[in-house]
């Protein structure tokens, strides 16, 4: 296909923090490493709808019809790849950067160009390893409609773009790492709301320590209901019926956080273990769970051979 054409795209940009030493140190084992990363980043990106543009070196371009379903992907390869990782030395793991945007583009051919391929390589440039930074264009469509949080970085400095770009960083899990570049900047113009987030979310210390403080209501809350159950009884011990639904609430709240753990996989464990104690606490001689169990169980073995299938 021949000429050019402008359109509005998500580009999703992403390279190898480190490659450098990384081939230095072991080039055959890092290019291996690299097909097998970029093979299971395609097929995520494959299956948020994306399309992959070009790869190079240790780079690569991706395009999305969807926001959303760019940052789903992004999320899903750093979860993924962080699984990969987790069993290698710390000096061999391969870590991406990626950079989001949404903006306007040149096409030709299967090729994108324009400022807004150069802002989310710029945005992926300041991204941690292992991490996510966005433009506050794609923030805007997928603030509420992703279940992460959002560290606002202020004004990132790009070339051809006058006043930079309002970025923020995804939130990946509680122990996500920040590097020296996403100290925030100070936003140009950015709105007294964000300006109360960004001081909200700088505080990393205090979200663990609300987190524990939650769980440790709900604690409170489980030993009040007993000690009502007691102190009131009438023959009947009901306390375990909202304790379960508390339990049930508070790993769901918890799986979320975990960054290397499927979310499909853990919220179908979570419900399966809840329909075990439900028919466990209604008894009545028949084991019914066994049904639902094994609709749960055939979901979870598509979700985890669909995942898994690029894995050696």
């Amino acid at each position: 296909m021949t000429g050019t054409r402008r359109k509005l795209t998500t580009i999703f940009s992403a390279d190898v923090q480190d490659y450098t030493r990384l081939m230095r140190t072991d080039e055959e084992g890092t290019l291996d490493t690299l097909k097998k990363y970029r093979d299971a980043m395609s097929r995520l990106i494959e299956i948020h709808g994306g399309r992959v543009v070009n790869t190079w070196g240790d780079g690569l371009i991706a395009e999305f019809a969807s926001v959303v379903e760019a940052v789903r992907a992004a999320l899903d390869v750093q979860n993924e790849l962080a699984g990969y990782n987790a069993d290698r030395p710390d000096d061999t793991r391969m870590l991406f950067r990626i950079g989001i945007n949404l903006g306007d583009v040149i096409a030709e051919g299967d090729d994108i160009y324009g400022d807004g391929v150069n802002v989310a390589a710029r945005l992926q440039a300041s991204a941690s390893a292992g991490g996510i930074v966005i433009s506050n264009t794609v923030y805007d469509h997928v603030r509420n409609k992703v279940a992460v949080g959002f560290e606002c970085l202020g004004q990132l400095p790009v070339k051809n773009v006058e006043g930079g770009v309002l970025s923020y960083a995804v939130r990946i899990g509680e122990d996500s790492a920040r590097s020296a570049q996403q100290e925030p900047f100070p936003a140009r113009g950015a709105s007294d709301e964000k300006t109360v987030e960004l001081t909200n979310t700088r505080n990393t210390g205090s979200g663990v320590v609300t987190k524990w403080r939650n769980y440790g209501i709900l604690g409170a809350v489980s030993a009040g209901i007993v000690a009502i159950n007691l102190l009131s009884w009438d023959g009947e011990f009901w306390a375990p019926w909202p304790i379960l639904a508390i339990i049930t609430v508070a790993a769901l709240s918890w799986v979320r956080t975990i960054r290397q753990v499927d979310q499909v996989l853990a919220t179908l464990a979570i419900f399966g273990f809840a329909l075990i104690c439900i028919n466990l606490l209604s008894w009545q001689g028949t084991f019914w769970a066994t049904w639902p169990l094994l609709a749960m169980a055939v979901l979870g073995s598509i979700r985890w051979f669909t995942r898994r299938r690029a894995e050696p």
